[in-house]
């Protein structure tokens, strides 16, 4: 089973280092990984989504919580949350019509960030499986590029409040 981890650890040299070694060292893959501070100057967040039984994913939440970088681990997908990923889509514009272009501006939310010559760039935002089916709607021929984002989670409402940096 699909699992998105929220990490809060310190901002440390090699802290990031040592949960991806984790993962690594106990055969565990990960198939998204995204990082970034927080509100929190001292504290980053690390979103890892792996797959794996619950007993698996209880046994990487007790080896992260032993890390001594590590402030909090919460299994996202255990409660009601909110995930998003984000797409740059480079398109040859000689390849892509104006009405799949509108197709991905009006039906997956997309946005015109640039035109450049023979280019032109979308960005859109969203769950995986909306990201799927936008990339799938172009033509091969009519991309140049693509760029994925990792997963970013967040949990829903107050659940999971406590998400934060206990106070020392």
């Amino acid at each position: 089973m699909r699992h998105i981890i929220s990490i809060l650890l310190e901002n440390e040299a090699g802290a990031l280092s040592r949960v991806s070694g984790l993962f690594s060292a106990r055969g565990y893959n990960i198939e998204s990984l995204t990082v970034a501070p927080t509100n929190d100057a001292t504290v980053s967040r690390i979103t890892v989504v792996t797959a794996g039984s619950d007993d698996v994913i209880e046994q990487i939440e007790k080896q992260l919580n032993k890390l001594v970088d590590v402030v909090q681990v919460i299994d996202l997908t255990a409660d009601e949350h909110i995930e998003r990923e984000m797409v740059l889509l480079k398109l040859h514009s000689t390849e892509i019509s104006q009405s799949a272009l509108d197709d991905l501006t009006g039906n997956y939310g997309g946005k015109v960030v640039d035109r450049s010559g023979d280019t032109v760039v979308v960005e859109i935002s969203g769950t995986g499986e909306k990201l799927d089916r936008a990339i799938g709607s172009v033509p091969d021929e009519a991309i140049h590029e693509l760029v994925r984002s990792g997963v970013l989670g967040i949990a829903a409402g107050r659940s999971n409040a406590a998400l934060k940096p206990e106070s020392a």
